[in-house]
């Protein structure tokens, strides 16, 4: 196995492959606009919304880095929570899973297609085990957060 054929596996566990841990794309199915926006009272929590925001926000930006687009929405980390408007329309949340999906898709295409020369030659391997970590954090606050507003399924 190369060393892209491994930093793709662990892109896949970290968004929709089970391991030892739930992926961030079961972390978030089945959830409703109204549930994405949920925060427990007098917590310092981000809501579900704000976290699938943050975590789309660098997939996106490592994406056009790599393709060699020129990036223009430049935000702090605090900004990235508001990354899309939230609301309670669920179609309006199903856009942003989809988008999430898509940056996802995006960035293991472009992973897929990149040789272990191009990985050492970009120092890529150090960016992209953070944001699988930081991924995986995150992804365990929306479970966490699913589990307080009793919409964590069961048999997870």
């Amino acid at each position: 196995m190369t060393r892209m054929n491994l930093i793709v596996n662990v892109l896949d566990s970290t968004f929709e492959k089970e391991s030892w841990y739930a992926p961030f794309k079961h972390a978030i199915e089945g959830i409703t606009a109204e549930q994405a926006n949920w925060k427990p009272a007098g917590e310092a929590t981000k809501s579900i919304w704000e976290n699938v925001n943050h975590l789309m926000y660098y997939k996106e930006r490592l994406a056009a880095n790599l393709e060699g687009r020129e990036w223009t929405q430049n935000l702090d980390g605090d900004e990235t929570f508001n990354y899309t408007k939230r609301s309670n329309d669920d179609e309006e949340w199903n856009k942003v899973v989809e988008r999430a999906e898509n940056a996802h898709h995006s960035l293991r295409e472009l992973l897929s297609n990149t040789s272990d020369e191009e990985l050492n030659r970009k120092s890529l391997e150090e960016k992209l085990l953070d944001i699988f970590l930081h991924d995986a954090y995150h992804t365990g606050q929306i479970i966490q957060i699913r589990k307080m507003q009793e919409s964590w399924p069961s048999h997870r």
